[in-house]
């Protein structure tokens, strides 16, 4: 039988400063994640660590750094909508990739309902996480106060609503790439150009009704017609559209789901795009792009990136180099032509 490991028998910090050739101070920086230490000394500590494969003590890790080496992440979204929706896959993959990094885990929370509140609430007062990201959230949602009574350091992927105090949070420009669309669809010489609204309790969808109106100050209200962000209400839409005002000759979806529901509802009417109606939609998903017919025109948002960012800010946060109350970072959009429009 192979020999047990014992505790005894794993390298110490002393083992990994002697391989290193540099004192244990430095090695408990370098590996607690302090600063002060010139990088070629970095890299003759953490290639050390590997060639003797030392494991950190994450207890006595605690009590040095004061952190627990875990990062929440909330979804304020039900389940179903978490693994169907590709947004949030992007996302938490951003996410993901910069907390591993920096070895630092993940914990995946989503609320299905005003009942996880409470869990939600009691897990970050339990200490058991050094940060929070909460993204998706609504404007009725909870989430935001039960975070700021924790007194957890947090950042929100996506404006919060106005009301309360300033928060930190990653978005991209809404309001401008809706604007990039619309525009787009004039200057083509489209001249009724319909918007098909994500949920009205979500700053970023009324940031890209408000981009289409910049655009369209007069807009005819039958020309915008409501949705959640899904597949589904994309093309109970576009069908309510089509029944309502037949003359539509453009549309902007303000996700591409919503866009690839509206294309799917257009080739069974069969009606032609961009031909007859063009359609541009918001996002660039890729997952979501690569099976529209014809391809999707959409405005881009790097939304990995965004996950990669919220990450960042929250370290900061953590270790004080960023002020919680201005604290914000707003990413730029741009549009990417394709055949839809």
């Amino acid at each position: 039988m192979p020999e047990e490991t014992t505790e005894s028998s794993r390298p110490t910090l002393e083992a990994v400063a002697a391989r290193a050739g540099v004192s244990r101070a430095t090695v408990s920086r370098v590996v607690n994640g302090g600063a002060g230490v010139r990088q070629p000394l970095v890299d003759r500590v953490r290639e050390a660590v590997e060639e003797l494969g030392y494991v950190p003590n994450q207890a006595a890790r605690s009590l040095v750094t004061r952190r627990q080496g875990a990062v929440a992440v909330i979804i304020a979204e039900p389940e179903f909508r978490i693994f169907s929706d590709p947004f949030f896959e992007q996302q938490v993959r951003g996410i993901s990739r910069e907390l591993t990094a920096r070895d630092t885990q993940l914990v995946l929370l989503w609320v299905e309902g005003p009942g996880d509140h409470g869990r939600i609430a009691r897990y970050l007062d339990g200490g058991h996480v050094d940060g929070a990201l909460a993204f998706s959230l609504h404007s009725d949602d909870r989430l935001p106060a039960l975070i700021a009574r924790s007194r957890v350091p947090a950042v929100f992927g996506g404006r919060p609503a106005a009301s309360g105090p300033a928060v930190p949070y990653v978005d991209c420009d809404n309001r401008g790439g809706a604007r990039d669309a619309v525009r787009h669809l004039v200057s083509l010489g489209r001249q009724r150009i319909a918007h098909l609204a994500g949920p009205r309790d979500q700053t970023s969808a009324l940031d890209r009704i408000a981009g289409y109106h910049d655009v369209l100050v007069d807009a005819d209200p039958e020309l915008l017609c409501q949705g959640d962000f899904t597949r589904e209400s994309g093309a109970r839409a576009m069908a309510e559209l089509l029944d309502r005002r037949p003359d539509v000759d453009a549309v902007f979806a303000s996700n591409d789901l919503m866009a690839a529901g509206a294309l799917r509802t257009l080739r069974e009417r069969g009606v032609r795009v961009p031909e007859d109606i063009a359609v541009v939609g918001f996002d660039d998903m890729e997952s979501v792009v690569r099976e529209t017919d014809p391809a999707l025109t959409t405005v881009r948002q790097d939304i990995e990136g965004m996950g990669r960012l919220m990450v960042r800010l929250l370290m900061r946060l953590l270790d004080g180099a960023a002020d919680a109350a201005t604290a914000s970072v707003i990413t730029e959009t741009r549009l990417v032509r394709r055949a839809s429009a």
